[in-house]
């Protein structure tokens, strides 16, 4: 190894890329598989949270983790409703986990919809399906093509049954009563002197 870092040193830069074995090159590209796969670990693993609740197309109530039990008839801004919802840097892969219970919602193996106290498996990941209808669609992860749903009575539907199609498995995002997105106002606006005056006259109306 030492006789060929001091050669590399006096060869040409030409001469060196020539110089390189197969076998090197194999564990050059090893080495670089490892790296990136290590970075994107790196990456993945930083989350994306997020506040909100689920609106059911169906009940016209909100999806609601009590533990173990999940349901569709959450009222709005009431304490089971509102969702810690955990979004990995690359695609829309997400967790969610009821905020007063820390349960997660998980999908097994026969497609029933139960809560977790550990999100971590692979059954509590959902992929998010943006609708034409401005609805979202929840597809689990793991057993693909069932959708988290819920029926008329607010209770979950199994996962087999399920299709992108229905109502049922339909949901909009939506902040808690009276509780607006911090992050709202910036997400879509380019600050100019006519928005920083608009916001100033905003707060601090005239008053005859």
């Amino acid at each position: 190894f030492h006789m060929f870092k001091v050669k590399s040193l006096l060869m040409p830069f030409d001469a060196q890329k020539t110089f390189f074995s197969p076998k090197m090159l194999v564990n050059s590209s090893a080495d670089f598989r490892f790296y990136i796969e290590n970075q994107t670990r790196d990456d993945v693993s930083r989350k994306q949270v997020r506040i909100y609740q689920l609106y059911s197309r169906t009940t016209g109530k909100h999806v609601q983790i009590l533990g173990k039990k999940i349901n569709a008839n959450g009222d709005d801004g009431g304490k089971y409703a509102l969702l810690v919802v955990e979004t990995e840097t690359f695609g829309s892969h997400i967790r969610i986990k009821g905020k007063e219970s820390g349960y997660y919602i998980c999908m097994n193996k026969n497609g029933k919809i139960i809560g977790k106290p550990n999100g971590n498996n692979q059954e509590c990941v959902f992929v998010e399906e943006y609708l034409e209808n401005n609805y979202t669609a929840l597809v689990s992860a793991k057993y693909k093509g069932w959708y988290l749903g819920f029926n008329r009575k607010g209770r979950p539907k199994k996962g087999s049954k399920t299709t992108q199609t229905q109502q049922e498995v339909h949901f909009m995002k939506r902040h808690p009563k009276g509780k607006v997105d911090p992050l709202a106002e910036f997400r879509f606006t380019t600050v100019t002197k006519r928005t920083r005056r608009a916001r100033r006259l905003k707060h601090n109306p005239k008053t005859n």
